[in-house]
């Protein structure tokens, strides 16, 4: 037998929600089929196959939340034959818990590593099959179809407490739309008991449902991308002395240009806008201040100054803030750009942003504009040195050529970090930005 564990999937996260199951025991599934999806506290992430076989345990419930090499499903390998149910399935599976590049097996997402006992961790998730033969207890897992429904709506109905099986899709396909988990969860939260309604906090170990109280408030448990984000702010903001400046440029010519450009032929398909501009700006302004494009290494008592460009894009998601980034950005044309960003954030969106594309990241832009503020201060990304918000482009009286007129004009915010970067460095970088959207001919002159 073959027993797969959940791998180590990057970025120092020890531990991943199980969010569904694709297979069933008695399923034949392939080499590198899909046969999972895990929720880290960063990405949405389907589990491949590491092995043809037949499925003959699911070890862990929906909903779980499990560490790193904890058992996932075990396997009969082709060519093998699964044991009898007299059998304990425990004493016939090889346990599959690899390290280093020695034995991996070809998946897509990696292994953590083989503890020095051999022995599972001590923190395990509660298994189905702990009180029971296996059989008997993996049976409801099997029985169970899989619900259709899109990932940013089982995350609400995770969220809510509701049962997908118990639901009738009404969309295409049969698919669960949110406004059915929503009613669902409302009559859910009529049937649960006072207490659980009330400000009590859950039992430790235990998954609370979202619950509306008598005065209205609502109480979510804080798993995920909310927690994740939120230790990463706190970090950052208490770690890393946060600057802030502010300027506000006319960009009238480069509303101008965006306009030519979506009239020209050679454009086609590609959807280039402000932020577009603006990381192309960012790309080459950070060759005249490579300061802004780099890390504080505590650990080596170094500043590192990277030789390219991370670029990460903040995209609020249903799952919370995500900030993938595209990497060596500055070796991409406009246009490039354009279709990065745009497919960067429709996946972020969609919940199918790899781990991969979390990792790398040098500097940031948030566009705080699409939701019409003006300016803000934001916080770094961890392990940044800068990151720049975008404000929303208004028309607005502005001093032009000796007279009052209308123009396009927007706030650009630059937050970076004091340790790495002196105010000269900050202010030359944000200045760079601001002449390049307000006249990008400038560019000629920088590049």
């Amino acid at each position: 037998m073959k027993r797969f564990s959940l791998p180590d999937l990057g970025e120092g996260l020890t531990e991943s929600e199980l969010v569904s199951w694709r297979v069933a025991v008695g399923d034949h599934v392939e080499l590198n089929q899909v046969i999972a999806e895990v929720e880290t506290a960063k990405a949405l992430v389907e589990l491949p196959a590491p092995t043809a076989g037949v499925v003959t345990r699911l070890h862990v419930e929906p909903g779980t939340t499990v560490l790193v090499g904890e058992a996932l499903v075990d396997f009969a390998p082709d060519g093998e034959t699964a044991p009898s149910p007299s059998v304990p399935e425990a004493d016939t599976a090889e346990v599959d818990r690899p390290s280093g590049a020695v034995d991996r097996e070809p998946v897509l997402v990696g292994y953590g590593p083989r503890t020095a006992s051999g022995e599972r961790p001590r923190r395990r998730a509660r298994s189905v099959g702990d009180d029971a033969p296996a059989p008997a207890q993996t049976a409801p897992i099997a029985e169970r179809a899989r619900p259709r429904a899109t990932p940013p709506v089982r995350r609400l109905a995770r969220d809510l407490g509701v049962d997908l099986g118990t639901l009738v899709g009404t969309g295409v396909g049969g698919r669960i739309a949110r406004e059915e988990v929503e009613r669902a969860a409302t009559g859910l939260s009529e049937q649960l008991p006072e207490r659980a309604r009330g400000a009590g906090a859950a039992p430790a170990g235990t998954r609370e449902a979202s619950a509306t109280a008598a005065d209205g408030s609502v109480r979510r448990p804080i798993t995920g991308v909310r927690r994740r984000t939120a230790e990463a702010m706190v970090s950052s903001a208490f770690t890393a002395p946060h600057v802030t400046e502010f300027l506000t440029v006319d960009v009238t010519p480069t509303m101008s240009l965006l306009d030519a450009l979506a009239r020209s032929p050679r454009t086609g398909d590609h959807r280039v806008n402000i932020l577009t501009v603006l990381a192309k700006a960012v790309c080459i302004a950070v060759r005249r201040t490579p300061a802004v494009n780099a890390s504080w290494d505590e650990g080596a008592g170094e500043i590192v100054e990277y030789g390219h460009v991370g670029l990460g894009i903040a995209a609020a998601t249903p799952r919370g803030l995500l900030v993938p980034n595209i990497a060596r950005a500055e070796e991409l044309s406009l246009f490039e750009l354009a279709d990065a960003v745009a497919d960067l954030v429709r996946t972020a969106r969609e919940g199918r942003t790899a781990p991969a594309e979390l990792r790398g990241g040098t500097i940031t832009i948030s566009n705080v504009g699409v939701f019409g503020v003006d300016a803000g201060t934001p916080i770094l990304n961890p392990g940044e040195a800068a990151i720049i918000a975008l404000g929303a482009v208004r028309r607005q009286p502005w001093e032009f050529e000796g007279q009052v007129a209308l123009r396009h004009v927007v706030t650009l915010s630059l937050s970076f970090d004091h340790r790495l970067i002196d105010g000269e460095q900050g202010s030359r970088f944000l200045v760079d930005l601001g002449t390049m959207l307000s006249d990008p001919a400038m560019v000629l002159t920088m590049v």
